[in-house]
């Protein structure tokens, strides 16, 4: 393949790419629920040949609208293609505007297609001696590559030269136009000859040359040999006026009138300001970034945020002497809110020592208070039991409002320092997270960027990257100041942008002030409290699960013939589908048959090498997270483990965990089970677990109203075998094992929108039969039809559903032309509901019981964990009974339904044993 020479003429297929881009992930959207995600794909190969060639001069060429001169030679021409998606032809403009904004030369001429454009340019800069580049994922194009001339499909980083093209079509580019011919293309409907495919044209054009030669030869075709060789002279001689016309609609037009003079598309300067705008509405946060890097920060008009407008001008200031900390002492007490934040040693709450505080009591105006920078030459710094004193009246002070970004960690840590934090009014976290839980990220950066159009000071710029990265007691003060004014300034900012949002919905106000906010104290106590696992436990479960794995290695290896790296993705490919054949049921985005655990699944009830697969990633995955990580996680300080709680993560409201993920701990094997046996407690306690016990199908009957529901749920039937006893028609106490199973797949299936193939895949049973099992549920709970029918529609409509607390779940792709992406919104659609209000009725519980703890005494009992329904405590095991109940009682009450709302608590010495 031959070198590409420096600084080639680049035209861009434009249109190529942009069908391209769209139908490739990431499939993606901005907060409005427009989509973004051809617009990126487009700009992000545009961004790649720039860096990668460094052109002065590029054209990037599109399709014109109407129709073209082919359509006239042949009105069937392109006739088969569907009409652009409405999510396509949005993003067009947009693509339009970035790349003249990126001083890009965009040329569409109307009656041609974007290949005639470009042929032509290619022909005029080929006759002229200049080296051209056409960046084009079209195998059209080929015909156009000569010696000046070379293709890249940079989807694929693929280069076609002349020798590059023969390698490839098994010809040289001047018979691809014959090529296409003959084969014909069923997408751009040319017709081509009937039963020549792409091994016959080949053969032809291989054996005789161009078409011309294969007409003044048609008593040689039967001698080349090749299927169907003895009949082609005569098929050739039937479809010949077929056969012209589809060379000259595969022809590509050489003579468009454009500008001649190729200087003329020289690539301008970027319209900096403009791109900004564009990269903002279309939530383009590291672009953005980086154009903003080193940028003055935009104005934030609190009606309109404009990224484009002036800076507000920042007064930042560092504070080591006593003059100053009075007078910040005096705006702290006498301020409305003050935005607060912390600097620290660690990210870890339980590791991490205070090194500095931050405050912010008007926009543009903040200060940074350190007490513990000690590097070499850091200067005199205020007293540290001074500061705390002072400070820690102001942070305790409940009438002072604060607002924060994530406070629970600022609560953790000060809590460490010996510092209480109260009057919590706001956080920027939570408000962004209430307003849209999937329109950004919700950490300070992303949320600058998105609302302020501010890019933040990083924390790699002040403290450096990797092994050498300094904690910030190691920073110096003229760059941690400006970095931690920054945070609090940014804070308050922020505040002040999202909260009128907020408060525009009565619901949302609701969802943050009575269930969010005030959780964020209850799960810095709990976290804190941390839970304590048995270590030796631990490490005797790795000892067993590790053999256990070399088991499995050795019967893999047996089944496989020879040993292979069962952790290898392409290791795994190759064995599984090239050497014993087993069936391709999904490939990956680039095409290779995809090895994922639903792939294995489905594989492993015919075959035994995927079933081994499934169980070795596991039990690989429980000793790398659980049992080999758990152990090192034990705080030296408290003797026990404490997960991090993430209130602003998943789409619905649920609680996520990590370090340990207390979310993922398998409870349906017994090596997972076994997991939970390691966490204990002390010798005079119990662990109490208490749970919710169907919640997600009682919300399901509050919402549906369904009657058949309802009824069971009050009459205190098994509701699996209540819908087991209606979808097969049997008295339920005739109710089998194996029909309340099936039940029991439908009920929880019908939640997160399962269609029949799902639950057909998920029983192991014929699509019709679980279309039957589907279909006599509704006939017999028609209720539950009707609302996810109903819910369906409204998301349609609105572009969100609601829990029953009012949190709204957004559903950007609720309405995508993409009927893969549309219907994966509609199975949320209907399950977000359930999912989300479940998530309200445990957080709600939580602060009903915390409250309930503050009157008891924390050497009886503790809150320790919460994990998906379930709240887990550590209780004295004289008490167990008296708080078991009053806990359940607690629950139960947290929410009134339309159906009972039922909590089940057992104890043990270990949270295995308390279920």
């Amino acid at each position: 393949m031959s070198q590409i020479p420096e600084n080639p003429l680049i035209l861009v297929d434009g249109s190529s790419y942009l069908f391209r881009a769209y139908h490739s992930p990431p499939h993606l959207t901005n907060s409005k629920g427009e989509a973004t995600g051809a617009i990126y794909g487009v700009i992000n190969m545009l961004k790649s040949l720039l860096k990668q060639y460094s052109p002065s001069h590029m054209v990037v060429v599109f399709d014109a609208k109407g129709p073209t001169f082919r359509n006239e030679m042949y009105s069937e021409y392109k006739a088969n293609r569907p009409p652009m998606p409405d999510d396509l032809r949005t993003q067009i403009e947009p693509i339009h505007e970035i790349i003249k904004a990126m001083g890009l030369p965009l040329v569409c001429i109307s009656g041609v297609e974007a290949d005639d454009v470009i042929g032509t340019f290619a022909k005029i800069a080929s006759g002229q001696k200049r080296h051209v580049l056409i960046s084009t994922g079209d195998k059209d194009m080929a015909q156009l590559v000569d010696d000046h001339v070379t293709l890249i499909n940079t989807m694929t980083d693929t280069i076609l030269d002349p020798q590059g093209v023969v390698d490839k079509f098994g010809v040289a580019p001047e018979l691809i136009i014959d090529y296409l011919a003959l084969m014909g293309d069923k997408v751009d409907n040319i017709p081509g000859v009937p039963g020549v495919g792409e091994k016959t044209a080949l053969a032809m054009l291989q054996g005789l040359g161009s078409i011309d030669n294969l007409y003044a030869n048609l008593d040689q075709i039967a001698g080349l040999g090749f299927r169907g060789s003895k009949t082609m002279a005569k098929k050739l001689e039937e479809h010949k006026a077929q056969l012209t016309l589809s060379y000259e609609l595969a022809t590509i037009k050489l003579d468009v009138e454009v500008e001649q003079d190729l200087n003329t598309f020289a690539i301008t300067e970027t319209n900096k300001d403009r791109l900004i705008e564009l990269f903002a509405e279309c939530e383009f946060k590291r672009w953005l970034a980086d154009l903003l890097d080193g940028a003055a920060a935009p104005v934030i008009n609190q009606a309109d945020p404009t990224p484009s407008a002036p800076a507000i001008e920042a007064n930042y200031e560092t504070i080591l002497t006593q003059a100053q900390f009075d007078v910040w002492l005096d705006k702290l007490k006498s301020a409305e809110l003050v935005a607060f934040d912390t600097e620290t040693t660690s990210l870890d709450y339980m590791q991490a020592d205070l090194v500095g505080m931050s405050f912010a009591v008007e926009p543009g105006e903040a200060a940074y208070l350190p007490i513990a920078h000690d590097y070499m030459g850091a200067p005199e710094q205020l007293d540290k039991a001074m500061v705390f004193e002072r400070m820690g009246e102001i942070l305790a002070d409940s009438s002072i409002k604060k607002v924060g970004q994530n406070l629970k960690y600022d609560k953790s840590v000060l809590a460490r320092a010996g510092l209480e934090l109260n009057g919590i009014a706001y956080d920027t976290m939570l408000e962004s997270y209430v307003l849209n839980s999937v329109g950004t990220r919700h950490d300070m950066d992303s949320l600058a960027l998105k609302y302020l159009g501010h890019k933040n000071i990083s924390f790699e710029e002040i403290a450096g990257k990797g092994k050498s990265q300094l904690t910030f007691n190691q920073i110096e003060l003229d760059k941690a100041g400006p970095y931690a004014a920054e945070d609090a300034d940014i804070t308050l900012r922020l505040h002040l942008h999202l909260w009128p949002l907020l408060e525009e919905h009565a619901t949302l106000l609701s969802v943050f002030n009575d269930i969010e906010l005030p959780l964020l104290s209850v799960l810095s106590d709990i976290e804190r409290t941390g839970v304590q696992i048995d270590s030796d436990m631990l490490a005797h479960q790795s000892v067993e699960i590790a053999a256990r794995l070399t088991e499995i290695e050795k019967s893999a290896f047996e089944l496989a013939g020879e040993e292979f790296n069962l952790s290898s993705t392409k290791q795994l490919q190759a064995i599984l589908f090239e050497k014993q054949g087993l069936p391709i049921i999904k490939k990956t985005p680039k095409g290779a048959p995809s090895t994922a655990e639903e792939v294995l699944q489905e594989l492993a009830h015919d075959y035994p090498l995927p079933k081994l697969i499934i169980e070795h990633r596991g039990l690989a995955k429980l000793k790398s997270t659980y049992t080999d990580k758990l152990p090192k996680l034990v705080n030296e300080q408290t003797g026990r483990v404490h997960t991090s709680y993430h209130q602003a993560v998943t789409a619905t409201g649920r609680l996520s965990s990590s370090d340990p993920n207390l979310q993922n701990i398998p409870i349906r094997n017994e090596s997972g089970r076994r997991i939970r046996q390691a966490f204990v407690t002390q010798t005079d306690k119990v662990i109490l677990a208490a749970d919710y016990s169907q919640i997600e199908l009682r919300i399901m009957a509050h919402l549906s109203q369904d009657t058949g529901l309802l009824n069971a749920f009050d009459q205190g039937k098994d509701v699996h075998s209540a819908t087991a006893s209606e979808v097969f028609s049997v008295e339920l106490d005739d109710v089998t094992t194996d029909m309340r199973r099936k039940a029991k797949a439908v009920n929880f299936g019908l939640i997160y929108g399962m269609s029949a193939f799902g639950l057909a895949r998920q029983l192991d049973i014929p699509r019709n039969e679980a279309q039957h099992y589907m279909d006599k549920y509704f006939e017999r709970f028609p209720g539950v039809l009707e609302y996810m029918e109903r819910t369906r529609e409204a998301a349609a409509d609105k572009g969100y559903v609601e829990t029953l607390f009012g949190r709204r779940l957004h559903l950007p792709d609720i309405n995508a032309r993409n009927g893969a992406r549309r219907k994966a919104a509609e199975r949320a659609a209907i399950n977000a509901p359930m999912q989300g209000t479940a998530a309200d009725i445990i957080k709600k519980a939580m602060l009903d019981v915390s409250a309930w703890l503050q009157t008891q005494s924390r050497d009886d009992i503790q809150l320790l964990m919460q994990v998906h329904d379930e709240l887990v405590f550590e209780i004295s095991a004289d008490k167990v009974a008296e708080f078991s109940n009053k806990i359940c009682e607690l629950m139960s009450d947290a929410v009134s339904l339309d159906v009972p709302l039922i909590v089940e608590a057992d104890h043990g010495k270990n949270w295995e044993q308390a279920h």
